[in-house]
């Protein structure tokens, strides 16, 4: 009986585990593959829930999550805990997911063993170290140590190009389309007794997001005060914000928006319910950067609430526009969005650039022809 290739994916935030969740269960549904997981642990509880919405376990679980964990400490507990895991398990390749430091760490404890990594998403770029931050290093060190490269997008296999990055690298598309398969459902009741509440056919919902670590201070400020505007100038409108767990975020998003009648702060949601969300919403405002992929994809145009974005490509289709974190930027885009129908439908038909919903066939094929499984090379993601 012909051994089967060993692969062990990584990850350990939710992001990654939502785009790794379709990968890892491609992988275990090929004959040529045996698919291990190995979790860290980086944020426990949003990764359980992604996990059992999967219906998927960890094979390893590093458990490295500790309060008030530093980037160095999240690092080096994921350095180590690898160390003891590469030995028992033994893998022929480690997938990694994106731009966390679970990814770096993951990928640096391969390359200390000697394991050929395969980069999932790969590719990303802002050309600015610090934002995001710690994001932006993390992918660019990860693309000096893969063999594999998984590009979303041309753009993003161009920037690895240009990098001159050793491996072989494929345009696959973005494997949360392929996540959306198992999570958007007609019919679906949501477990945050406040969404069933909200009339999704005679009013218009936004949803919003902002967590993001450069915008702490005066751009969420503003973005907050352009929330509340749009509410206040909108009453037909209902926004949802499902706050992020940080204190930080926490507290200027109730001082700025708590009271407001057509406002909901709630709690994080788990995937399914995001994504049903989104599905039923009119726009999205984000700092997010899977939302800027998961959106278009509903066809839900996207503001996007930082500076720059690593997916210029959605703003080249016209499925997202950058806002920036001005207040007065914030408030016209969202009412020329409110008020435009012309504006709204042409963001909203816009072609997604994001994929088809086959970005992990592509990516086992890939992994399959890398092992000398298949002879010939799998075509790239055209959209």
């Amino acid at each position: 009986m012909t051994k089967k290739i060993k692969i062990m994916s990584v990850f350990g935030t939710r992001p990654e585990a939502i785009k790794m969740a379709p990968l890892v269960k491609e992988l275990a549904a090929r004959e040529e593959f045996e698919s291990i997981c190995c979790l860290t642990g980086q944020h426990r509880e949003m990764l359980d829930s992604v996990m059992e919405i999967f219906k998927l376990s960890g094979d390893y679980d590093l458990n490295i999550m500790q309060k008030q964990q530093t980037l160095s400490s999240i690092t080096t507990r994921t350095l180590l805990g690898m160390d003891e895991v590469i030995e028992q398990a033994k893998p022929d390749m480690i997938l990694v997911h994106g731009d966390t430091s679970t990814t770096f760490a993951g990928a640096l404890a391969a390359f200390y063993h000697k394991i050929p990594v395969g980069h999932v998403e790969a590719g990303l770029r802002t050309y600015d170290k610090y934002s995001p931050f710690p994001e932006e290093m993390n992918r660019t060190l990860v693309s000096d140590i893969a063999a594999l490269h998984f590009s979303p997008t041309k753009a993003n296999s161009e920037n690895l190009r240009r990098e001159s990055v050793q491996g072989e690298g494929f345009i696959t598309g973005n494997t949360v389309i392929d996540a959306m398969k198992y999570t958007v459902r007609d019919g679906f009741t949501f477990q945050t007794a406040k969404l069933n509440e909200l009339d999704y056919v005679n009013r218009r919902l936004i949803v919003v997001t902002c967590h993001r670590r450069e915008n702490y201070g005066e751009p969420m400020e503003n973005i907050m005060q352009a929330i509340r505007t749009v509410a206040e100038q909108h009453p037909d409108v209902d926004i949802v914000y499902p706050v992020h767990l940080s204190p930080v975020v926490r507290e200027c998003a109730s001082r700025n928006l708590s009271g407001v009648e057509n406002i909901h702060l709630i709690d994080p949601l788990d995937v399914e319910e995001m994504h049903n969300l989104m599905a039923r919403s009119y726009l999205v405002m984000t700092d997010s950067g899977g939302l800027q992929e998961e959106a278009p994809a509903m066809g839900k145009p996207v503001l996007v609430l930082r500076r720059e974005t690593e997916r210029p490509e959605a703003v080249e289709a016209g499925t997202v526009k950058l806002a920036g974190v001005e207040r007065e930027t914030i408030l016209r885009l969202a009412n020329e969005l409110l008020d435009d129908p012309a504006e709204y439908a042409r963001m909203a038909k816009a072609v997604n650039p994001y994929g088809d919903g086959n970005a992990c066939r592509r990516i086992a094929d890939a992994i399959a022809w890398y092992f000398g499984k298949t002879a010939e090379r799998p075509c790239d993601f055209n959209p």
